[in-house]
């Protein structure tokens, strides 16, 4: 049997740098593509699983969950994709494809669901395999070099926008203008949203308000999130800090919807009286289906939005990683693969 050795970078355990490995990736499953990275982006989760901070990682691991590349190989149960096609691969690699989750499009909440930086290897290599159900096509319009993080980040934003109703018409607050918070500016404003960003650098003020921004508010001063009390229909939270959230529950219209998206690892304290007099929600989501990637990277491609991306060549993947941990990334960090 012929085998695929597949050079990466992985990490051999808990918060350790990352080292040049070469291993063999065995034998393509019949429902397999196998994938050439040219990019792949690093997020916020990376960092996580490298350090442990969730209690599910497993070592030795190659990191890199919004890879971009083309397909070199298919296995010979594949449907939809071709040697040649450029697609990309996000968080999730694989799912069962016949649980209730799955068959009602849902595949992203399956229980056997495959993270592809988890158990399984990922996208800072040569190569990356996923089943072809998650291996994404993108629109030709779309700039590759920046369009990893849309296959985390972006649909990680996005998604909760169709899933929970968002209008046009409604007013829409982010909490936190980073990786994935620069991301939800621009995919709010886009929706047609009235567009609050809380941020806790005023630094950024001008370039939240070039981002999508209408209205910008210090995400730590809680006399200034009050002054925005019952404005706001869908509250957008990015971060994974712990906050004044009782502060941010009063911004919130009655029947209006505080959603997370980033993994505050913190109890949520909030009284059921709070919830209950205004009629309001608190919810939670991870990234999304297939579908959903797709609709995602459509709507991307036809209102021009990217992330703004900083790159590294993949040599470097411990200065990009230092410079992610140290915050100093705006916004998102691209890896371009340079294994030849």
């Amino acid at each position: 049997m012929t085998m695929t050795r597949i050079r990466a970078w992985a990490a051999l355990g808990e918060k350790q740098k990352l080292e040049s490995v070469v291993y063999d990736a065995g034998p393509l499953d019949p429902e397999e593509v196998e994938i050439a990275v040219e990019f792949c982006g690093l997020c916020h989760s990376d960092l996580s699983i490298l350090n442990n901070d969730w209690g599910v990682s497993q070592y030795p691991v190659i990191l890199g969950h919004e890879a971009v590349g083309r397909i070199t190989a298919v296995g010979d149960q594949v449907k939809g994709l071709r040697v040649g096609q450029r697609v990309g691969v996000g968080w999730t690699s694989a799912s069962c494809m016949h649980c209730d989750q799955c068959m009602t499009g849902n595949q992203h909440l399956c229980r056997q669901a495959v993270a592809t930086i988890i158990g399984h290897r990922g996208g800072f290599a040569e190569k990356v395999r996923s089943h072809w159900a998650w291996a994404v096509p993108l629109p030709d319009s779309l700039d590759i070099s920046s369009a990893g993080p849309l296959l985390c980040g972006g649909v990680t934003v996005f998604a909760p926008f169709a899933t929970y109703g968002v209008k046009p018409t409604h007013r829409v607050g982010v909490v936190g203008i980073g990786g994935l918070g620069h991301l939800a500016l621009q995919f709010a404003n886009a929706w047609g949203c009235e567009v609050t960003a809380f941020s806790s650098n005023p630094s950024k003020v001008e370039e939240v308000r070039k981002l999508g921004a209408h209205r910008v508010v210090s995400s730590r001063d809680r006399d200034g999130i009050l002054k925005a009390a019952n404005s706001l229909d869908f509250l957008l939270v990015t971060v994974n800090v712990p906050l004044d959230w009782s502060a941010y529950l009063q911004t919130l219209k009655p029947n209006g919807r505080m959603h997370f998206v980033g993994a505050v690892l913190e109890p949520v304290p909030v009284g059921a009286p709070d919830l209950i007099s205004g009629q309001k929600s608190i919810s939670g989501s991870p990234t999304g289906s297939p579908a959903a990637i797709s609709s995602m990277l459509d709507f991307a491609s036809r209102h021009h939005i990217a992330p703004q991306v900083e790159h590294f060549v993949m040599s470097k993947v411990n200065d990009a990683i230092a410079h992610l941990a140290a915050g100093k990334a705006r916004y998102r960090v691209v890896l371009d693969a340079d294994f030849t």
